[in-house]
């Protein structure tokens, strides 16, 4: 007896937001086809209701995810003086500690 379950959502008939539609497009990548249905495949389990609930947990999981709105963009921010003079001075420090490694100097 097979137990693996396909689970297919037809997102043509589904009223969601725009920004989440497009989002969940992008999330479920190749499990989309090209008619633009969903396909889920559950086969983890032995039995077909675990699979069956498989499926479903992972398509409630693919929505949440989707729902959430993606984060704002980072702003660029400059260096303070105060570490762009603490990097300057670790670097010098280096290469310090670097040039005492060398061979003794005669004097």
């Amino acid at each position: 007896m097979e137990t693996a379950v396909e689970l297919r959502l037809d997102l043509s008939r589904i009223d969601l937001p725009e920004g989440m539609a497009r989002r969940l497009r992008t999330l479920a990548g190749r499990r989309i086809t090209g008619d633009g249905v969903l396909v889920i495949q559950a086969q983890r389990h032995r039995t077909q209701d675990r699979n069956r609930t498989d499926a479903r947990e992972r398509l409630d999981e693919l929505l949440a995810k989707a729902a959430e709105p993606p984060p704002p963009p980072r702003r660029a921010t400059r260096p303070t003086l105060a570490s762009k003079k603490r990097r300057l001075e670790g670097k010098s420090h280096r290469g310090e500690i670097k040039k005492d490694r060398g061979r003794p100097r005669d004097e």
